[in-house]
């Protein structure tokens, strides 16, 4: 049994002390919570107060990007050895804004993910497809594309560890959602293909997170599907009561 994941991507909001404020009231209010794997990825800035906050919380925290290389010019970027001394546990990859607006391809995304394994960290990689491939009827195409690329080089005991994170991009912050039907469909066959390429094993252990407009109300009926193991929550994951919620309704 593959144990819920909830993690919380906060993009490009919380000021540091507005993120320890926050993951000190979550730390509380969760602190009786069993069965849930539960994580935050705050912005850059905040992954030290945010870690020391959480000390000993069981709440993991993730980074929201991070470069592939250990070190070089690369004005603004940051490593994964970087995140690591700084608290971070987890990272997401490739990310549908990190796509779209910023260049990221299934090139980079598995340079990334090769980096975070290196480093110990465990890497999200999001997956997803446009509402214009769903339309041309090419979402298994793109989703295969993006777990061959992506993964390219992953042992299945790295994959076994590791998270997928299907995001249809259509679905996110756009208020529309998959619904669960539409998500359980994506994900078996996401799990089908991690079945082929990487093992059985490795396939029944990786956890595959849904993600586009999740909210408290639409939770529980996601995470009841078979191969949705958790959520990758954006704007909900920005209040408290939602969020809460939304890990409450993940237990299995």
């Amino acid at each position: 049994m593959r144990t819920p994941l909830i993690a919380g991507n906060w993009k490009m909001f919380k000021t540091v002390r507005e993120s320890v404020a926050f993951v000190t009231d979550l730390r509380a209010r969760v602190s009786a919570v069993t069965g849930v794997t539960i994580l935050v990825a705050p912005t850059f800035p905040a992954l030290p107060a945010v870690a020391a906050a959480l000390e000993g919380s069981g709440i993991g925290v993730a980074a929201q990007n991070l470069h592939w290389e250990r070190e070089g010019a690369f004005t603004g970027e940051v490593s994964a050895p970087m995140l690591r001394e700084a608290g971070a546990g987890w990272a997401i990859i490739g990310h549908s804004e990190r796509r779209t607006l910023f260049g990221d391809t299934d090139d980079s995304v598995n340079r990334k993910v090769r980096s975070t394994l290196t480093a110990t960290l465990t890497p999200i990689v999001c997956i997803g497809e446009t509402w214009q491939e769903r339309e041309a009827n090419r979402t298994l195409e793109v989703l295969d594309r993006q777990i061959k690329a992506g993964l390219d080089g992953v042992t299945g005991t790295e994959l076994a560890g590791s998270v997928l994170a299907y995001e249809p991009v259509w679905a996110i912050g756009t208020g529309r959602t998959a619904t669960p039907a539409q998500a359980q469909q994506a994900h078996e066959h996401i799990r089908g293909r991690l079945t082929q390429w990487f093992g059985p094993d490795a396939a029944a252990r990786c956890r595959i997170l849904y993600g586009g407009s999740v909210k408290p109300d639409n939770a529980a009926a996601l995470m009841s599907q078979p191969d949705i193991d958790g959520a990758l929550v954006g704007g909900a994951s920005l209040d408290t009561d939602s969020f809460v919620k939304i890990v409450e309704r993940a237990r299995r």
